[in-house]
């Protein structure tokens, strides 16, 4: 699934996908899923038990669709991902590979080590101003 996060697709004309309105709407793949798993409305008639997440920025939304009724667009080159309290990120490349990034801050190699016991007050009194 990994690789195809953040694709860019474009949904299929089908009665069921018109009466949605998202015929030929352009979204994001954000997903995929087990429909036997979960319990979430899919969009089309399932072959297999799989089923693919789609967002659409313009509606702030995701819909649940069988992979029959995407098409491809690209591979999302650009798309990046970051996660709270991990100090990297992913970017998708032309070849829609995610090359990882080290997004701590660069040290200084000339300035000194701090070790935090080195501190000149005294913590302890923190209540006697």
């Amino acid at each position: 699934m990994f690789n195809t996060f953040g694709n860019k697709v474009r949904i299929k004309r089908t009665p069921e996908t018109e009466e949605k309105g998202l015929a030929n709407k352009e979204g994001e793949i954000y997903g995929q899923t087990t429909p036997s798993m979960m319990n979430f409305e899919i969009i089309g008639t399932l072959k297999e038990d799989f089923a693919i997440n789609v967002h659409f920025d313009d509606l702030n939304q995701s819909f649940w669709f069988t992979e029959d009724l995407i098409e491809q667009l690209d591979n999302g080159q650009g798309t990046e991902i970051t996660l709270d309290g991990i100090k990297k990120k992913w970017t998708k490349d032309k070849n829609g590979e995610w090359v990882e990034e080290d997004t701590s801050p660069i040290k200084d190699e000339n300035e000194p080590e701090q070790n935090p016991t080195d501190n000149k007050t005294e913590w302890w009194k923190f209540w006697r101003k």
